[in-house]
């Protein structure tokens, strides 16, 4: 039976058991589409990094003897529309049936069942083979529970998988997770290794890119191109961060620092996101790595990884097709406001969003606390629109699809769920930012300073945040110390922090 395979950007699994077996009568379809290019403007390393994995991942199939159909962006056959090229290479091929993995973005989940459900050939859509739980594992697993609270998630993959365990209820180390170990603040040793160089070449990509005129953000170095974009590469550079980085990765991964962007981080989330390396593949081989150097690597390194894949990462995911579509249109906060221009350019005053937005523009990249308590916790106490936060995460980051992207943005990020990802909103006046980073030393804006023009604009938003909304934390156990504190402030105090927050909230791009 002549049978036409969909392979969609994110779909790279090399190991799928569709590769097994060659069959003259399967034919493999890819395409680089202004479909998936223009839904929201996207770093221009994203747009590449997909576009050059998806060429990797093209080339391997062709090379293990299976039949590709490959559309560039600029070719000519291209309709840039999925269905359209569908509609198109089934009559071209005389195609009898059509296969697909599922999406794991809603909007493509949808648009391939309505596909199906017209065409009038035989479909079947299979398991990517990726995740370690199925889309409905999460909501069969929190079942009748008041609260989908991630740690007890965490704990059931562990045991389910057996990961880290001594039996069947003690896990090693006798804790389930090392957090609090995991909070050091850099100041500048241990040193940082240099970031493994991939040194890709992208120039004939992100020429064809500019010739079509798809509007991108951020910049690029075309003939230095530092992010994997095939199997070989990828595996190099999990290899490179067991041996090199995993030491001290636990330690300082909520750590900022001016003069480091990628600290102990493992820059696989794109792989991983994009299914070139298998998570628990990813997982099994820092945990091997561990076990063969106990002498120098804490349990506590190698838990705080394991967590953000296992636990997390999963767990978005599950969250994410437990809730759609519905999850977009949450905003249980009431914000409207818009976000500021320099989420765009990096121009503002404020030292430690200039750096994570710089860094963000540069590299595609910023780490999960850059993301939460920078960006997110302005865009957050400024009162934004999720929408509009939403969209600039999906577009910014290298690894942002939106299964991952919308829950983390407007879930643990903007608490615009209401409280379904996180049980408290993640906040913080500047002294948490200060904390852990070395930002606030060199900002013009004073982080001991609250009333002041020349106070730490987070600390008064972060005040005016609580007042403005404290009817939505009312009945918040984890929010009650903070509120409080709201209710006891003097209430002059109170005035000057929230006139000098609505000063900053109106015209946040003079700050």
């Amino acid at each position: 039976m002549k049978t036409l395979r969909l392979l969609l950007g994110d779909q790279l699994n090399y190991e799928h058991s569709w590769y097994n077996e060659t069959n003259d009568a399967v034919v493999y379809f890819m395409a680089e589409m202004k479909q998936e290019t223009n839904y929201v403007k996207h770093h221009i390393q994203k747009v590449v990094a997909f576009f050059k994995s998806m060429r990797s991942f093209s080339s391997w199939l062709q090379s293990e003897k299976h039949q590709v159909v490959y559309y560039t962006l600029d070719d000519e056959k291209n309709q840039h529309d999925l269905i359209i090229n569908l509609k198109q290479l089934i009559k071209k091929y005389k195609i009898e049936k059509f296969e697909y993995q599922l999406p794991d973005e809603y909007r493509l989940d949808k648009q391939l069942q309505n596909f199906c459900t017209e065409t009038n050939i035989e479909t079947e859509a299979f398991d990517t083979e990726h995740f370690l739980t199925s889309r409905t594992d999460f909501a069969e697993f929190f079942k009748g529970k008041k609260q989908m609270v991630m740690e007890y998630f965490y704990r059931d993959m562990r045991k389910k998988y057996n990961i880290m365990m001594i039996s069947d209820k003690n896990p090693e180390g006798g804790k389930w997770n090392f957090d609090q170990s995991n909070r050091k603040k850099w100041k500048g040793t241990p040193e940082i290794p240099t970031i493994k160089s991939v040194g890709n070449s992208v120039s004939e990509i992100h020429k064809m890119i500019k010739e079509a005129d798809i509007e991108t953000i951020g910049s690029i170095d075309e003939t230095n191109f530092q992010w994997p974009t095939n199997r070989k590469a990828c595996l190099e550079m999990l290899t490179y961060f067991c041996s090199t980085l995993l030491v001290h990765f636990g330690d300082y991964q909520d750590a900022m620092h001016t003069e480091e962007r990628f600290l102990f981080h493992s820059r696989l989330s794109f792989a991983m996101n994009s299914k070139m390396l298998h998570p628990k593949e990813v997982i099994e081989t820092v945990i091997s790595y561990w076990r063969e150097h106990k002498e120098i690597i804490d349990i506590s390194q190698v838990e705080g990884f394991v967590r953000q894949i296992l636990g997390w990462r999963e767990y978005m995911r599950g969250m994410y097709w437990k809730e759609m579509p519905n999850y977009r249109t949450l905003n249980k906060l009431n914000n409207t406001n818009s976000l500021p221009d320099f989420f765009w350019t990096g121009k503002t005053k404020m030292n430690c969003l200039k750096h994570a937005i710089t860094q963000s523009l540069e590299n595609a990249y910023a780490h999960h606390i850059q993301r939460l308590m920078i960006t997110g916790n302005f865009a957050l106490l400024t009162q934004m629109h999720p929408d509009e936060v939403d969209e600039w995460y999906l577009g910014i980051y290298i690894d942002a699809i939106e299964w991952v992207e919308i829950t983390n943005t407007r879930g643990m990020s903007q608490f615009a769920d209401g409280g379904l990802v996180a049980t408290k909103p993640y906040v913080s006046s500047g002294s948490y930012i200060n904390k852990m980073s070395n930002y606030c030393k060199g900002c013009i804006y004073k982080v001991a300073k609250k009333e002041t023009d020349d106070a730490c604009p987070f600390n008064s938003l972060y005040w005016n945040f609580l007042d403005e909304k404290q009817v939505h934390f009312k009945d918040n156990q984890r929010m009650s110390m903070m509120m409080n504190l709201l209710n006891k402030m003097d209430k002059t105090k109170l005035t000057t922090l929230k006139n000098r927050a609505k000063a900053i909230i109106e015209n946040p791009d003079d700050y």
